[in-house]
C-alpha cells in the first residue's frame, strides 16, 4: 500500500502537478520536477509524519552505517528525525490525514520508500492522524528539537542514511 499525508482532510482525487520549487536532478531525471503525483511505502510513512511545511533531517543506520557513527547520532534509537524548536507546537497539534492510494500507476524510485504517478489518483481510503510525536514515538523515531537544523547539515558526511525534507523552510538554511 502507498500512501499520502496531507493536513487537508478532504481530497477526492490526486492530480499531477509540477513541484512548486524544481529540484536540480541527474541527467535524464528532469521529468520528476514535471507533473506527477507522489507517495510512499509503509516502510518509509514515518518521513511525512509531520505538518506538511516542517523542516526536518531524519537520520538511520543502514548495513553501511558504521558503529561509531550510530552510536554518536542515534543512540540507542533506531532513527532520529531533527526539527527546530519553533516548530514543536505545530508537530504536538497537527492533524494529518493518511490517504491510502492503490499501487496500480505508480512507479518506485528507489529511494526511500518514495513512488510517483503521471495519472490521477483517487484515494482508496483515508485515516485522521492526531497526537504525531506519538506516532512517531511509535514507529521507533527519536524526535529531537533543536535550535537550528545548520549544526547537522554534516550528517550527509556520515555512514547513516540521512534525509533532509523541506530544508527551504528551516531558519538560516542556505
Amino acid at each position: 500500500m502507498l500512501y499520502h499525508f496531507s493536513e487537508n482532510p478532504a481530497i477526492t482525487r490526486f492530480v499531477p502537478r509540477a513541484l512548486k520549487t524544481p529540484r536540480p536532478r541527474p541527467a535524464g531525471q528532469d521529468w520528476l520536477n514535471g507533473p506527477l503525483v507522489w507517495a510512499i511505502s509503509e516502510a518509509f510513512a514515518f518521513l511525512y509524519l509531520f505538518p506538511r511545511d516542517c523542516p526536518r533531517i531524519v537520520a538511520w543506520a543502514t548495513a553501511d552505517s558504521n558503529a561509531a557513527d550510530q552510536a554518536e547520532w542515534l543512540g540507542p534509537h533506531k532513527c532520529v528525525a531533527y526539527v527546530q524548536d519553533a516548530w514543536m507546537p505545530r508537530i504536538t497539534e497537527a492533524k494529518l490525514h493518511k490517504y491510502a492510494l492503490p499501487s496500480d500507476t505508480f512507479t518506485p524510485l528507489g529511494d526511500v520508500g518514495m513512488h510517483v504517478s503521471c495519472h490521477e489518483v483517487l484515494p482508496s481510503g483515508v485515516t485522521q492522524l492526531i497526537d504525531l510525536p506519538a506516532r512517531l514515538q511509535n514507529s521507533a523515531v527519536s524526535l529531537r528539537p533543536v535550535p537550528s537544523l545548520v549544526p547537522y547539515k554534516h550528517l550527509w558526511v556520515t555512514t547513516l542514511h540521512v534525509s533532509g525534507i523541506r530544508l527551504r523552510h528551516a531558519k538560516d538554511w542556505h
